[in-house]
């Protein structure tokens, strides 16, 4: 690819901070009153701020988003475009690759871009990312059109006395981390990979540790600063509001004492735990791209070049392997090998599926030592379709950071894929 139609990330995105979606497991989280496109119009218009462009050079909003978590989600990239203040003549676009959505969202705008069948020359930047509420609601199936109280239920809100006895409401967040394909959960999966890779129980909490004690270390350090968009969100019952500045799940204290007694979380005799298993949260990232000539021609500063994609499919039954596959195509298209790569971005779904992960990565050439060095989503939250586009924007800013070259961001996807990007520091 010719450098001048390179696709490059300008410098300015920005994410929010993680928020659990619940305050200490007892009350609402610090992000519960926002709406997935609520959170994904905060990081666009950040982004936007911080990156000095003109809103009249945007020619598309590219966002990924994974799950429905509120009554505005099906407008999604369209909501968050509008909350940012972009007008009403800026397309935008959804797209939906479950935990791979953020970087799909890159990709997608990136192939716009260069193959140029939507692309708007006039308008010739796109603001990508994603955005996750986390903050999925109950439900109740299979009741449109069954007798509720006196008459059929056909349209409107439910009167939930009215119900038969016994009837439960399903939740939502629970369910969608079942795979029907592979019959199991998420987790489950993730036990399968530490069954076949003889991962055990205190190799992952050793995991889960380094990736507390990484994250607090980049937090305390300030490197996180620069990618993070402060948010002011009103709790109940107070009467000013709260800055949220930091990712809300980093434990200031964590040990692998307190690591070691906590019970497996998803099977008899397993090894993964609340301590290393990614954390629930609410997030969202955006940033702006372009051709790296259109970034030239505008003045505008670029963070990073876009040197290749890959995306794999793997069996579901150990979906957590992706990485590798996608991987390996993403090196082979930016032409170098996993011996190049300075700082790799993957995502910790949970523990023993990273460490096999990053055994296989060893086989490639990719330094172990070079993986997650500020931590992971163990500490620091996985919001599913933001965590792509999140995890790009730190190994960006990380790269420029400490005069880097090339950056690996990777992450796998539920039902059996992977997905990866690697990205060339322009520092």
């Amino acid at each position: 690819m010719a450098t001048g139609n390179s696709v490059v990330l300008l410098d300015g995105g920005r994410r929010l901070p993680r928020a659990d979606i619940l305050i200490d497991n007892k009350k609402p989280g610090l992000f519960s009153r926002f709406s997935t496109t609520h959170l994904g119009g905060l990081a666009v218009k950040a982004a936007l701020d911080r990156t000095a462009l003109d809103p009249a050079l945007v020619g598309h909003v590219v966002m990924g988003m994974a799950q429905h978590s509120h009554r505005d989600s099906i407008y999604a990239a369209q909501g968050m475009r509008w909350r940012a203040g972009l007008p009403n003549d800026v397309p935008a676009l959804t797209v939906a690759r479950i935990c791979g959505s953020g970087v799909e969202a890159i990709a997608v705008a990136a192939e716009m871009m260069l193959a140029g069948l939507r692309h708007d020359v006039d308008r010739p930047f796109s603001v990508v990312g994603g955005a996750e509420s986390m903050q999925y609601p109950f439900a109740l199936y299979n009741h449109r059109g069954r007798p509720v109280g006196a008459g059929v239920q056909k349209y409107g809100p439910i009167d939930a006395s009215a119900l038969p006895r016994g009837t439960h409401l399903q939740d939502v967040l629970l369910m969608s981390l079942y795979d029907p394909s592979a019959q199991m959960g998420m987790a489950n999966t993730a036990e399968e990979l530490g069954r076949r890779y003889g991962i055990t129980r205190d190799g992952a909490d050793a995991f889960g540790l380094r990736s507390h004690v990484n994250a607090k270390q980049a937090r305390d350090a300030g490197f996180f600063a620069e990618e993070t968009e402060p948010i002011d969100v009103m709790i109940d019952g107070a009467s000013e509001p709260v800055r949220v500045i930091h990712d809300t799940h980093i434990m200031d204290r964590a040990s692998r004492e307190g690591f070691g007694r906590l019970r497996p979380a998803f099977e008899a005799g397993g090894i993964i735990t609340a301590g290393n298993a990614s954390a629930v949260v609410d997030g969202a990232a955006a940033m702006v791209i372009g051709r790296e000539a259109d970034a030239a021609k505008h003045g505008l500063k670029p963070l990073a070049r876009i040197a290749g994609f890959g995306v794999a499919g793997c069996d579901p039954r150990i979906m957590g392997i992706g990485p590798v596959p996608a991987t390996s195509k993403a090196l082979a298209q930016a032409g170098i090998g996993g011996s190049d790569i300075d700082i790799v971005e993957l995502n910790e779904a949970f523990a023993p599926q990273a460490l096999a992960v990053i055994r296989d990565f060893e086989k490639m050439g990719i330094d172990p030592g070079t993986v997650n060095p500020q931590g992971g989503a163990i500490a620091l939250g996985h919001p599913l379709g933001a965590t792509g586009a999140i995890l790009t924007l730190t190994c960006a800013y990380a790269l420029r950071r400490r005069a880097l070259r090339y950056g690996l961001i990777t992450m796998c996807i539920g039902g059996g894929q992977g997905i990866a990007i690697v990205i060339e520091s322009m520092r």
